[in-house]
């Protein structure tokens, strides 16, 4: 079993991170934020989908006053994604932001850091901070000889931390993010040595569906196992819905949050006599949107068929056009393979 870090318990809107919460899932619109229809409509999809978290860019005044119209047709937190201005940040917190992306020490002066912190603290608004290894500060990047590395990702990190524990604020949210596995990884056991605030993890930049799939599995797989990790994001160049898809998978693999049903299947041989890979395919696409904490395997012959049905809450073993279906370990029908899918999603329906 994986073994948590233990870090600060912190509330974003309806949502807590951190402590012994759940993995919250979330994810960005790509949407202008000026156009509030197009936003609700791509964050009720997403919602849908099972996003918990939604994030925002807010790079104008004009877009923080669109967060309250955007905050009353949506249920999940809102999260202002804001650079440089603390005067948008002001005005996201009037519109009733839950959580704020910031950092400040970039923010503005000091009497504006003061402000904003103030602000958030009688709102009880969050801040993350948000360090990228693509945009370190001049000074750090100078002091690792011009390198972007995972100790400068730490300096930038305690740099904005320390800003915000000097006015005694420590509701904060951090995520190191770099576009490769290996600097995301040891800057976050680095950082996770020095404090106990929640992390929001994620490999940012990493690509297309299938490459950034890999990439975010791999980098966000090892944290999660290591314990770090509070809430996520898969960046993936690609519609939203797909990063957490992506993300519930992940999580679901390690057995750290439960969603929908979990499909088994093997990868097919020489020994399959049915067209395995078609109907794996077809019961994924109808198991979508049933949320029930299930497992079925599709297995195409009697080698490895058996034991995955032992294991496995319904199962279809293959044979040469028919397939068996098993409840829990036991023969429950025998089905011609045209009919197959059919009776398998039945069986899953009433279960």
């Amino acid at each position: 079993m994986i073994k948590r870090n233990k870090t600060r318990k912190i509330k974003i809107g309806n949502v807590y991170i951190g402590g012994n919460s759940p993995i919250a899932i979330q994810s960005m619109c790509n949407t202008d934020t000026h156009d509030v229809k197009a936003t609700v409509a791509q964050i009720r999809k997403l919602t849908q989908a099972g996003c918990e978290i939604i994030r925002i860019t807010v790079p104008d005044i004009q877009a923080a006053q669109a967060i309250g119209k955007i905050k009353s047709q949506i249920s999940i937190p809102l999260v202002a994604d804001i650079h440089f201005s603390a005067d948008v940040a002001m005005e996201a917190i009037r519109q009733g932001v839950d959580k704020l992306r910031i950092n400040p020490g970039n923010i503005g002066s000091e009497e504006k850091v003061v402000m904003l912190v103030k602000e958030c603290q009688k709102k009880k608004i969050p801040i993350r901070i948000g360090v990228n290894a693509g945009s370190l500060e001049k000074d750090i990047l100078k002091k690792y000889k011009g390198k972007a590395t995972a100790k400068g990702m730490v300096d930038s990190a305690m740099r904005h931390i320390k800003i915000l524990e000097k006015y005694n604020f420590y509701d904060i949210v951090i995520s190191m993010k770099a576009s490769d596995i290996e600097r995301t990884i040891e800057a976050h056991r680095l950082l996770s040595k020095k404090v106990n605030y929640p992390m929001h993890i994620g490999v940012t930049e990493a690509g297309t569906i299938f490459r950034g799939t890999i990439v975010s599995s791999i980098g966000l797989g090892v944290l999660l196992y290591d314990g770090i990790g509070d809430t996520l994001r898969v960046s993936l160049t690609a519609d939203p819905v797909e990063e957490i898809r992506v993300a519930w998978e992940i999580l679901k693999s390690l057995g750290l949050r439960k969603r929908g049903i979990a499909v088994t299947s093997c990868p097919t041989c020489g020994r399959t006599e049915i067209d395995l890979i078609s109907l794996t395919k077809k019961v994924e696409k109808k198991l979508e949107g049933i949320d029930k904490d299930i497992r079925v395997a599709v297995m195409g012959c009697v080698v490895n068929g058996p034991g995955e049905a032992q294991e496995a809450d319904l199962a279809i073993i293959g044979g040469k056009g028919v397939g068996l279906i098993m409840k829990h370990g036991k023969l429950l029908k025998k089905v011609n393979e045209k009919d197959l899918l059919k009776e398998f999603i039945k069986e899953i329906k009433e279960f």
